[in-house]
């Protein structure tokens, strides 16, 4: 194994920072498409909650594999495509395959979100109410800082997801980790070749999760300052009596 490592440690690393590339990129602008669609999810309005329903539903209902085979292999499939300003992005098996992983994590992101509002104690909301406050300033200073308390957890997993789950894009000819890996293999045929991916994968979200149990630390740092009671855990603002 250290002969493999010494010898193409050169394509693995260049496949991990791509890896790690795509996978940040694809979670910033995952996000940012998941908080209209959370929104959207919850609005009273049909107009809005029906799309953003159907939307979700589609990403997290049908196989990653399958979705980027039809933005990467599909669309190329119509002329008018082929033909539109978007062409030159979505020949790219680079840009194909941030489409995909973005669209993705956007559905799964948008359930964790939604999660996270209907989390929000609801005499928080009305707390907030009572002092004057506008439903856009509720939701910017209160709904919305509190919902991603709520839901940090949960999204640190999705994003692991999407890491282990941009492994797929390789099908699609982007040279990650995982495709680098299938060369150096084809030229060794040594399966110890995929233990060192693995060991590679794992190093990346030990770092990542490290990272993000220390943000959630911070997230929550308020917590410290609340005493606890000895025997029953409950704080003595919350307990009756």
């Amino acid at each position: 194994m250290l002969e493999i490592i010494t010898e193409y440690g050169g394509r693995f690393l260049d496949g991990a920072i791509l890896t790690v590339t795509l996978v940040a990129i694809a979670t910033l602008a995952g996000f940012a498409l998941a908080v209209p669609l959370a929104l959207a999810r919850l609005s009273r309005n049909p107009a809005l909650a029906w799309p953003a329903h159907a939307y979700i539903f589609f990403f997290r209902g049908t196989p990653l594999l399958i979705q980027l085979f039809l933005i990467y292999y599909g669309l190329g499939q119509f002329e008018s495509v082929r033909e539109g300003f978007l062409w030159p992005i979505l020949k790219e098996a680079w840009w194909c395959g941030l489409i995909g992983l973005t669209l993705n994590t956007s559905a799964y992101t948008a359930e964790i979100l939604r999660g996270g509002i209907l989390g929000v104690p609801i005499g928080d909301i009305e707390a907030g109410r009572a002092c004057g406050m506008s439903e856009k300033l509720l939701l910017r200073r209160i709904t919305f800082p509190k919902a991603i308390r709520i839901a940090w957890p949960a999204y640190g997993n999705e994003i692991v997801l999407l890491l282990k789950g941009s492994a797929l894009v390789s099908e699609i000819t982007v040279w990650d980790l995982m495709n680098r890996t299938k060369t150096v293999f084809a030229d060794t045929y040594d399966l110890q070749v995929y233990v060192v991916a693995g060991a590679m994968y794992l190093a990346i979200v030990l770092v990542f999760t490290r990272g993000w149990r220390l943000a959630e630390r911070r997230l929550h740092r308020y917590l410290k300052d609340r005493p606890v009671t000895a025997a029953s855990g409950i704080h003595p603002s919350t307990s009756s009596g």
